[in-house]
């Protein structure tokens, strides 16, 4: 069953300029992901296509109005099939690769819904949004950028998209720690040498190597990640 996304957004080519790229590319072409596009002004009433309107009570900046959006998560919506309503936001839960891997196990499309201007109308979370995800203490221009990092996240975690299965279950944050370094060619570079462990050919030794240096990195860089580890084990 393919990964399916419906994307919601006034610029949909940000989307699509990304997905029809690299891994996210290939793996549309394996029929293992698929990613709609829905431009937001298609479902708009007015004349001048408007998907946003002045703030109730003043302040600066546009608000997305609650219309649009609710007519177009009907009319995807209308194919009966199942589906999860995420709103990109600053207020929402932090995205993080747990979280990647349980959505990834749903059963369901997602829709995701692409903010723009100061925010959305609340009646939008209200009325149609399952889960509410940042993708960090920082804010965007817009939800797209977010909306493409969960999508790709989501994708790499798909059994055959990867080339090597044993990528995703390797990489940063899969094990609630940083991942170790990496190297390849050529062995040395302006004076820095690779590990001589890693020319060993003993697994065992390397698998520890790998593993300390996982532990080691996690403690300088992420603190947090490292007692949450051992808060965990």
């Amino acid at each position: 069953m393919a990964l399916g996304f419906d994307i919601v957004t006034i610029f949909p080519q940000v989307i699509l300029s990304y997905v029809q790229e690299s891994i996210l590319k290939r793996a549309s072409k394996m029929g293992l992901l698929d990613v709609k596009t829905y431009n937001l002004r298609d479902y708009t009433t007015d004349r001048h296509k408007s998907v946003d309107d002045y703030p109730y009570g003043g302040g600066p900046g546009m608000v997305m109005k609650v219309e649009p959006i609710y007519n177009a998560v009907k009319a995807i919506k209308a194919d009966g099939k199942e589906r999860m309503v995420i709103m990109t936001s600053p207020q929402g839960k932090v995205f993080s690769q747990e979280m990647a891997s349980e959505l990834a196990r749903c059963q369901k499309r997602f829709i995701i819904l692409c903010g723009r201007y100061e925010g959305i109308d609340e009646r939008v979370k209200e009325l149609l949004v399952d889960e509410e995800l940042s993708i960090g203490d920082y804010v965007l221009t817009g939800g797209e950028l977010a909306a493409l990092i969960i999508i790709d996240s989501l994708t790499r975690l798909i059994p055959g998209v990867l080339g090597d299965a044993d990528s995703a279950q390797q990489d940063s944050f899969s094990e609630g720690l940083l991942d170790y370094p990496h190297y390849t060619r050529p062995p040395e570079f302006m004076g820095l040498k690779v590990p001589e462990v890693l020319f060993s050919g003993n697994h065992r030794e390397i698998q520890a190597w790998r593993a300390q240096e996982s532990l080691r990195r996690t403690l300088k860089r992420r603190p947090d990640l490292f007692i949450k580890h051992y808060k965990g084990a």
